[in-house]
């Protein structure tokens, strides 16, 4: 028997609409739906690949529970209920010991499968969402666009490609980290003949075909963007009627970024000048004009006042809510987001009181305070708590789809803040490195097993996920397990979890529009008609209800309330002196369409694309230190001393010679455990989460510093 369900992959964070073939009961096939409004029939290559991981021997099957020393490899296999019944226990007593305060959750990125972790320290009294990734990550866009335009507006969902005649692509390669997305960008390249700006420091695919490439320096985004203020400016380019209308602070604005001389710019970016002021002019004259940012921008120590330029320069060329520009978002009517069962908003919270404990909240009040959007404890504070006990002790972590080891700087000193817990759950699809580690590992299901309501990659629109297979042999659903456990605790506050089962929070979730989640699957998907200028209507959600060029809120914080430029910390301007020893410039992550972050490296298909760790060094400088395509070199950094890794030389031209680029994310499944390689070619070993941060989202700087690279 054949059938086909219409669903949505999680493949990575972008909610792409599929078709699963389903034959015999077994899942056969995954293909793009062509009606789905966000791919429109659109695949990559770790959806196709889906069924590869659903069926994959190595899969968590079971609970499983440590019989050995931390990291020995021995378990145990238990029930469902004797494993919640022992981590209740567990949980009862750090509480009883430290406070419960000292539990915290923590979740990877994007994906709700994890992020409903959050609701389980809420529910038992802790305000402790641990974030991997969200101060490198999304968090400064959300702060820097809120403060400024009410909402992020430059993330996947904002930019209107499809109807731009201008688009900028700023640090980031949406073709690889976003693929339906990035299939937008070429397609209005190609068949619109929409004009293309990329700014990048290395030469990607979308970067090979504008019109324009800036290769600036790493770190600098921010003086360039005030650089292309600046032209605006002078040029009398900007929206003289938007400014005056709908912005407040355009003369403080004025005044600050007639520093930023095309000429002073280029030195500090690298950029040449007429570069900088064609850049300026094309985004300035081409209306309209959509621009996108992404992570590379927030690797930096000025992450947030990055972002906060980006959105200037949309709100002074007249771009904020106009067709084919940057969308402010839609609302629809009675509907309870996701970020609900992430912890965030009004809906789930446990409390002033509660809240106001939060790690990094007095330091990071508009990420960790009471009033942050989408609070969380940025993965460096938490690692200092668990190790130093600063401000207090964490002793027991949840762990959702997070493989801490991999993902968070510093890795060693992950694992000795891990050794250090009380208690340590990991809920996983595969046995990862910090699964290795924790005292009891639990088997979740994959998309292809489990029903969801999607929204966050999503404008205006929301749609069902509904399960291709039933779950595979004891793997449950994230949100089940949150549940159960919250009923397996009597102190624990039923309020924050109040359902009985999944399908009822979902029922909650659609409740204020009158369906079930059984109608939104009768229907697949809903969508709100976008409405262009909302903004007339009321204003924008600042606290003067216009465009805050000069903000409100970052003076009142203590913070700059208008961008400026900062050097990174390390860098052949800030310490020269490092240059001798650390003489190249290393930015880390760039996107593989092949992975998602440290997923996928155990499925064959995936791996074939990508098969080993690699950093790209130009011909020129891998001639100077005797290096070759295809050597093992070691990188180190001086942000770990006595710390390096290995990753394989990939020679190409797409580089300045003073700069190199490293994969991240990787780990070896098929190396023996606990730690499966994961030490051994995983850029975060030589990273470093500690100060200097960004003041406002403690974003570190994981790309724009030095290393050095060595046979």
């Amino acid at each position: 028997m054949k059938r086909v369900v219409r669903t949505v992959c999680q493949a990575c964070h972008c909610e792409c609409g599929v078709l699963v073939t389903v034959k015999d009961g077994k899942v056969v096939g995954v293909k793009g739906d062509p009606d789905h409004p966000m791919n429109r029939g659109f695949i990559c290559p770790k959806g196709k690949a889906e069924p590869e991981r659903l069926y994959h021997p190595d899969r968590l099957k079971f609970p499983l529970k440590r019989a050995g020393e931390r990291g020995e490899g021995k378990w145990t296999r238990i029930s469902w209920d004797e494993a919640l019944d022992e981590i209740a226990g567990a949980l009862t007593r750090v509480k009883e010991k430290y406070g419960p305060e000292a539990i915290a959750a923590m979740h990877g990125t994007g994906p709700r499968a994890s992020l409903c972790s959050s609701l389980l320290p809420f529910a038992l009294g802790s305000p402790n969402r641990i974030s991997i990734d969200l101060h490198i990550c999304f968090a400064p866009s959300l702060v820097a666009e809120g403060v400024t335009v009410g909402h992020s507006v430059m993330m996947e969902q904002g930019p209107d490609y499809r109807e731009a005649k201008c688009i900028v692509v700023w640090g980031g390669n949406p073709v690889a980290s976003h693929p339906a997305r990035g299939q937008d960008v070429v397609e209005a390249k190609k068949k619109r003949k929409a004009k293309l700006i990329v700014i990048d420091p290395r030469k990607t695919s979308l970067a090979s075909q504008a019109d324009l490439w800036l290769q600036v320096r790493p770190g600098t985004d921010d003086a360039l963007a005030l650089g292309m203020m600046h032209v605006l400016i002078e040029k009398g380019l900007y929206d003289k009627g938007f400014v005056e209308n709908w912005c407040i602070g355009f003369d403080e604005l004025k005044e600050r970024v007639m520093a930023f001389t095309p000429e002073r710019v280029s030195e500090i970016t690298w950029v040449p000048p007429e570069k900088i002021e064609a850049a300026a002019e094309m985004y300035g004259r081409t209306k309209p004009a959509a621009l996108h940012h992404r992570v590379a921008i927030e690797h930096n120590i000025n992450s947030a006042q990055t972002d906060r330029a980006l959105v200037i320069l949309i709100a002074l060329t007249g771009n904020l809510d106009v067709k084919g520009g940057n969308l402010l978002p839609m609302q629809m009517e009675g509907y309870i987001p996701s970020i609900a069962i992430a912890g965030a908003g009004p809906w789930l919270s446990p409390g002033p009181e509660v809240v106001g404990k939060r790690i990094g909240g007095k330091e990071f009040p508009l990420i960790a305070g009471p009033e942050a959007p989408l609070p969380f404890v940025p993965s460096p504070l938490a690692v200092e708590a668990m190790l130093d006990g600063r401000p207090y002790p964490l002793k027991a972590l949840y762990a959702a789809g997070s493989n801490a080891l991999v993902n968070v700087q510093n890795s060693k000193r992950v694992l000795k803040a891990l050794k250090n817990l009380s208690l340590h759950v990991a809920v996983d699809f595969f046995m990862t490195p910090t699964a290795e580690f924790a005292d009891y590992v639990l088997p979740a299901t994959t998309w292809l097993e489990r029903e969801e309501i999607c929204d966050l990659s999503y404008m205006g629109c929301i749609t069902a996920r509904q399960k291709a297979v039933e779950p595979l042999y004891e793997s449950w659903d994230d949100l089940r397990i949150v549940i159960e456990l919250v009923k397996k605790i009597p102190w624990s506050n039923k309020k924050i979890v109040p359902w009985i089962n999944v399908g009822e929070c979902y029922d909650w979730m659609l409740s204020g529009m009158g369906m079930t989640f059984n109608d939104l699957k009768e229907r697949g998907s809903i969508t709100v008609p976008h409405e262009y200028k909302k903004y007339e209507q009321g204003g924008f959600d600042t606290p003067s209800r216009k465009v805050e060029l000069y903000s409100s809120v970052f003076e009142k914080a203590g913070y700059d309330p208008l961008p400026d430029y900062k050097e990174p910390p390390e860098s052949p301007l800030s310490t020269p002196e490092l240059m001798e020893t650390y003489p190249l410039i290393l930015i880390t992550g760039g996107r593989s369409i092949a992975y998602f972050h440290s997923e996928g490296r155990q499925i064959s298909r995936l791996r074939k694309m990508v098969p080993d760790p690699e950093i790209e060094i130009h011909p020129d400088t891998a001639e100077s230190i005797q290096i070759e395509e295809g050597d093992w070199v070691w990188i180190e950094t001086p942000k770990v001393k006595g710390e390096r890794v290995k990753l394989k030389a990939k020679l190409t031209t797409k580089l300045d010679p003073r700069v190199v680029h490293a994969v991240h994310g990787w780990w070896f499944p098929e190396r023996p455990s606990p730690e499966h390689g994961c030490f051994d070619s995983n850029i975060n070993v030589v990273m470093s989460g500690d100060p200097p941060r960004d003041t406002i989202c403690a974003s570190v700087p994981t790309r724009g510093t030095l290393c050095r690279v060595y046979k």
